[in-house]
């Protein structure tokens, strides 16, 4: 975490990535990863993830943006991890906010762009779609630059200069209020506010992605009745499968799916399920309701883990980040989901909806088509 960051889980979060991968090995019809000893994935989920356009709405880099690592280059062995993951995409957005939050957004923004370009090899910054098209035909893996809170847009003139700085999504507040809205963990939510209204008119104005995910449920539908257009709820559950006031209720969601937004769907344990085991096919549990709920059109992924999961911290950085939090965020043993703390852990979502039956046009869609859809009609 850089010194001018608050202590939230993506900034909180440091490490390398250290294991190999070398490329799948065809065993009687199974591909088998190096990555992840004794894991072997159906060819039907090899193939579908290779033919996808797989987009992760948040998925944080397990990096501290300090001055050492932005001039870092990946190894070989982190740029194979990055490759094989099977992700076209993936929103890097870090919760940032207080007092500094317009120096910390700019901090975060150069720092990624240093960090991109200098792995230009494996990364490249996306404005608009055809850039994650192009990045799925290079074997790359697209940014799109994002930022979990909006306490940087201090005059709506922000909004267009920050998108001049490539960031195309950002979410209209982290869980505690701002001049914009009330966060998730507010005891009273007073909604969007009036320069709310006017940030979020600036932001389809300028073409920039509006995420609620961390919002109070009367802040999250002023927002999404406000907007224009379609909006999106990058990462978060369905509070009908887990009462935790940071997911969404079935009213929020099918508020957004009305407009045209879309879901992605978290694997943070808490988020999940209340109680163990809780693992990949209870994380595919909130995929079914989305789509039995509002249609397969509006689910997708935002997983909130970084490619090896957030349960490498050491127990003083983990309750460092229990501390940083209220206590109404119920944080468990863990933050992560069985099975999905790997850089394959893709495939294994893939085959839990192999396993339920899902269409392999839905799997695609799930996957990443329904946000390429939405970043399409807001993007252009």
């Amino acid at each position: 975490m850089t010194a001018s960051f608050q202590i939230t889980r993506r900034a909180a979060l440091a490490g390398v990535v250290g294991v190999a991968v070398s490329a799948p090995m065809i065993n009687k019809g199974a591909y088998a990863f190096t990555a992840a000893p004794g894991k072997s994935y159906s060819r039907r989920a090899v193939d579908l993830v290779a033919s996808s356009l797989v987009i992760d709405m948040l998925a944080p880099l397990k990096i501290t943006l300090d001055e050492n690592y932005v001039a870092h280059r990946l190894t070989d062995a982190e740029a194979a991890e990055f490759r094989a993951s099977g992700i076209t995409g993936f929103h890097n957005a870090y919760g940032l906010g207080g007092p500094d939050a317009k120096a910390q957004a700019l901090e975060f923004l150069a720092g990624w762009q240093g960090f991109a370009g200098r792995n230009s090899h494996v990364f490249t910054l996306v404005d608009t779609v055809a850039d994650l098209d192009r990045a799925k035909a290079d074997k790359k893996c697209a940014v799109i630059m994002g930022i979990q809170n909006a306490e940087h847009f201090e005059r709506v003139a922000d909004v267009a200069l920050f998108r001049r700085l490539g960031l195309r999504c950002a979410q209209l507040t982290y869980n505690s209020q701002n001049r914009i809205g009330s966060g998730s963990t507010e005891r009273v939510d007073g909604g969007v506010s009036d320069y709310g209204a006017a940030i979020i008119a600036e932001m389809e104005k300028q073409r920039m992605l509006v995420d609620v995910s961390h919002c109070g449920d009367k802040t999250t539908l002023d927002a999404i009745d406000i907007a224009k257009g379609p909006i999106a709820i990058t990462h978060s559950n369905a509070r009908a499968l887990v009462d935790h006031p940071r997911v969404k209720t079935d009213a929020a969601i099918k508020a957004l799916a009305a407009k045209g937004g879309v879901m992605g769907i978290t694997g943070v344990r808490m988020f999940v399920r209340t109680s163990d085991p809780t693992n990949v096919g209870h994380m595919a549990d909130h995929i079914d309701h989305v789509a039995k709920l509002v249609g397969v059109d509006h689910v997708g992924i935002g997983s909130d883990a970084d490619l090896h999961g957030y349960d490498d911290m050491k127990p003083d950085e983990y309750a460092a980040l229990k501390g940083s939090y209220k206590g109404s965020y119920a944080f468990r043993d863990k933050i992560d989901i069985d099975g999905f703390d790997h850089p394959l852990k893709t495939f294994d979502l893939t085959e839990e909806l192999i396993r339920r039956g899902y269409s392999n046009e839905n799997i695609r869609a799930v996957l990443g088509g329904n946000f390429r859809r939405l970043l399409a009609q807001v993007w252009g």
